[in-house]
């Protein structure tokens, strides 16, 4: 008796131990079993539409492919409850029925063969995790007991399905099956259903990326349960024995990893944290079509030396939302240049900025009929000269602004940067967001009206939207349904106005580009294209009613191509993308201010048209429409004062060793507007020639030294020459 109340004492203070000791490692349990809020390492990008735009297995939990219940397949359902808990609706979280079973089983196999663990202890283990000991199956099942009180078993069969872990750091039977069939959980056949269910009994061993054999004889096991439950018919058994398991590798639907990467550097990290999901702006099905298009016309020009492109289109009515974000080849190693992200990168933008120097030129009181001399232009560069010239290297004398514009003529350009100071604009590029402009004025000079400095198709898309919305600047958005950020003045509607009908007017173009179907859109589009030195950059960019579309094709690596043009390669990119973007779109004009006056002009004065001169309409700002036909005609860009044209102050020649002394010449030129009887032209004080009426410039032969040259002019009705302010120079 003594031996028997020690035995029974020392029960009773092991089962105190136990108990106590089981009491204090019990865990509690969330409040909420679908773990939305749970701590977020890496944020899910997601399109407009809620499509993915990236994938993430970093986080501890499953947070972005997420199903209800109600949303996973019923068949699946059972299935999965056949396959690891059968009596999963009858029990309490511990099966007894099934362990002493199992315990049988590996006895008489003398090695585990079954786990038994019900899906309830299976969904404590992933949310208390604790070393495999019998121990902790021994909490685990007074916590499935508790779980099952706190929560319902539609609560735990849905967390469980979300958060099974499988292979590769997959969670739940979404990822699981994107990561083995790239399907949706409604697209899978019986037999890769099954698949799934038996795979969370060994994830690695059963692995399929490993081999699909190991996994048919667990399947073959489960087939006498579905059928005994009634879950499958022996025809679906016999479809399912002849059914091979083919494996697909998970991919995105859509390209936009740069877009990502704009996204992650662009949002402070704090600012993500605990956000499971982030919804852009991006439009996946407009992505995937514009990259289309890309790919093909890069596919086309390869043959040239194109093997880059970008696009990014803008949704300007709303916000400024960034709807498609594409680079050429999308990401791939065998695009060479693909990792670097072309929207990003400053190239130079040609011709692109002449639409912001001309709108400059409107504010100071020229007009669209202001005529402006495209003619041959020489203009000092440090100690040296640079010869401006047109794409076409043709000169058509005096044009109105409007044709300047409209035909991309150089000369014209560089005599309005001249008229505005480069200094204006250049600050005026940086009020419309062109931050990449970041040198000195006098690193640009008036090349910056012709694109000599470097900006990225993102800052030149943003700048053109500005010009859609009506002279309102917004930066672009990349967030969906967020507050914007307020818009700012940068040019009023008139002069955007002015410089969007000039833009989308094909008679304004015919000079240099033709009246050609190219750039003339079904839908009145303004269009401006442009290309960098040596074919290095090609540009074609334009707007719309509602989007504004940015083009860049060229190299990353700076290599030239082979005579692309933005006119020729670029254009037909954007035509594309808007045919893209109208094709259910109901279509409008381009804004027009009712401010604007109209008026019929003379082509060729800019005047106003009261004789037999081939007229057309202009717009005007008010106040600066002409009022007779006797103005005086405007020629823009000339200098107040007589001076010479070349040489310029202190610029240094040098004599070529390839060309005999006495055959080398250097022209002295005054302004092509210089009305002249007679010209001498001195050097160092001594006349050196004489030329006779309207010639205005003279080949003086070279000589080594330190020269001063001036001038001479002699003009009808004046007794007395002009003389131009003395110019020195240099010859080595």
């Amino acid at each position: 008796m003594r031996k028997l109340r020690w035995a029974l004492l020392l029960l009773g203070g092991l089962t105190l131990v136990i108990g106590w000791k089981t009491v204090s490692e019990l865990q509690a349990f969330p409040d909420n079993l679908s773990l939305a809020h749970s701590k977020v390492r890496k944020v899910q990008i997601l399109d407009r539409n809620s499509n993915p735009l990236n994938i993430t297995y970093q986080n501890d939990w499953n947070i972005h492919d997420y199903l209800a219940l109600h949303q996973i397949p019923e068949v699946f359902q059972k299935i999965f409850i056949l396959a690891e808990d059968k009596r999963f609706y009858e029990h309490h979280g511990f099966d007894w029925r099934a362990r002493i079973s199992a315990v049988f089983q590996n006895i008489n196999s003398l090695r585990a063969v079954r786990g038994a663990s019900t899906i309830t202890e299976q969904s404590v283990r992933m949310l208390h995790p604790r070393p495999r000991t019998v121990w902790s199956r021994w909490v685990e099942g007074f916590e499935a007991y508790q779980l099952e009180q706190k929560f319902s078993k539609a609560d735990i069969l849905e967390f469980y399905l979300n958060q099974i872990p499988y292979a590769n750091q997959r969670r739940g039977v979404v990822q699981a099956a994107r990561y083995y069939f790239d399907r949706d959980l409604d697209t899978l056949n019986l037999k890769e259903m099954m698949a799934l269910a038996v795979l969370v009994r060994a994830p690695g061993r059963f692995d399929l990326k490993r081999g699909t054999v190991a996994i048919e004889a667990p399947i073959a096991r489960l087939i006498p349960r579905l059928l005994e439950q009634g879950v499958v018919t022996a025809k679906d058994v016999e479809t399912v024995r002849n059914t091979t398991l083919v494996l697909k590798d998970s991919q995105l639907s859509v390209q936009a990893t740069h877009f990502v990467n704009h996204i992650f550097n662009s949002i402070p990290a704090q600012n993500l944290e605990n956000m499971p999901r982030l919804h852009t702006t991006l439009d996946s099905n407009l992505q995937q079509r514009t990259q289309d298009i890309l790919d093909t016309r890069l596919h086309d020009l390869q043959s040239k030396g194109v093997n880059n492109g970008a696009v990014l289109v803008v949704d300007h009515e709303h916000h400024n939302e960034i709807l498609a974000w594409v680079t050429g080849g999308g990401l791939s190693p065998s695009v060479r240049g693909s990792y670097i992200d072309a929207v990003t990168t400053p190239r130079q933008p040609g011709s692109t900025l002449k639409p912001f120097l001309y709108a400059l030129a409107l504010e100071k009181g020229w007009t669209a009929s202001t005529l402006i001399n495209d003619a041959p232009l020489s203009e000092a560069v440090g100690l040296g000269m640079h010869s401006y010239r047109n794409y076409s290297r043709s000169y058509y004398g005096l044009l109105r602004l409007r044709d300047a514009l409209g035909n991309s003529l150089n000369t014209p350009a560089v005599r309005t940067v001249q008229f505005v100071g480069a200094e204006n604009l250049l600050y005026r590029l940086r009020d419309l967001g062109m931050n990449s402009l970041n040198a000195d004025v006098d690193f640009y000079g008036d090349g910056l009206a012709l694109g000599n400095g470097g900006i990225t198709l993102f800052e030149l898309t943003q700048a053109y939207s500005t010009l859609a919305r009506h002279g309102q600047f917004q930066p672009l958005s990349s967030l969906f349904q967020q507050t914007p950020e307020p818009s700012r003045k940068i040019f009023s509607p008139e002069i955007t106005s002015i410089i969007a009908d000039i833009l989308s007017d094909s008679d304004a173009r015919r000079l240099e580009f033709g009246r050609g179907a190219l750039l003339n859109f079904p839908v009145q589009t303004a269009v401006k294209t442009g290309t960098s030195s040596d074919y290095r950059d090609a540009w074609a960019i334009g707007f719309n009613h509602r989007y504004t579309v940015g083009v860049w094709l060229g190299n990353v690596d700076q290599q030239p191509m082979a005579s692309v043009s933005g006119s020729t390669g670029a254009a037909l990119v954007l035509r594309a993308v808007f045919a893209e973007l109208n094709r259910y779109e109901n279509t409008q004009a381009l804004y027009l201010s009712p401010r604007l006056v109209k008026r019929e002009i003379c082509r060729h004065t800019g005047q106003l048209n009261q004789t037999d001169c081939p007229s057309r309409s202009e717009w005007f700002v008010t106040g600066t429409e002409p009022t007779s036909e006797t103005a005086p005609v405007s020629i823009a860009a000339y200098p107040d004062t007589l001076q010479l044209q070349q040489p310029t102050p202190d610029l240094q020649l040098a004599m070529d060793p390839r060309i005999p002394d006495e055959l080398e010449a250097f022209p002295f030129i005054l302004p092509e507007q210089t009305q002249a009887q007679k010209v001498e032209w001195l050097v160092d004080g001594e006349i050196v020639g004489v030329t006779a009426e309207n010639i205005k410039q003279y080949l003086w032969k070279v000589q080594r030294g330190q020269h001063h040259v001036q001038a001479r002019v002699w003009q009808t009705g004046n007794e007395e020459p002009l003389e131009t302010p003395e110019v020195s120079f240099q010859v080595k």
